[in-house]
């Protein structure tokens, strides 16, 4: 009996899971809210990307070349409750929009874990 392949798999690997933030970081680039607060920090959309694929690569269960600085790198931008709530609206709509149910309920899910973690972070606490 095999063992049932893990989330980070499912999604296509790193490759997979770039596939799929790729549009939602264009939504939340044109986001009323969160594009400003982005796009004034980000200036290299790419590389950023690359980053952020592997935080959810590893969120994942896969492997990741990320070492470390996610929490920081959200420290100081002024985060509030209301930009983690629309940040996971536009994720719990992209992952309907992108995969299929079962995968997308997984990644809202640690998405909400990751928020909740990064909120306490930007909050000092």
């Amino acid at each position: 009996m095999s063992a049932e392949p893990s989330l980070y798999e499912r999604l296509g690997g790193h490759d997979g899971i770039l596939k799929l933030i790729q549009p939602f970081y264009i939504d939340v680039r044109q986001h009323a809210v969160l594009g400003p607060i982005f796009n004034a920090r980000v200036k290299d959309w790419p590389s950023d990307l690359e980053n952020i694929a592997d935080v959810w690569a590893l969120q994942a269960g896969g492997e990741t070349r990320y070492r470390g600085g996610f929490g920081r790198a959200h420290v100081g931008l002024g985060l509030q409750r209301e930009h983690f709530e629309h940040w996971l609206g536009l994720w719990k709509w992209n992952n309907a929009r992108e995969l299929a149910p079962r995968e997308a309920k997984e990644m809202d899910d640690l998405a909400h874990q990751l928020a909740g973690r990064l909120f306490t972070i930007t909050r000092g606490g």
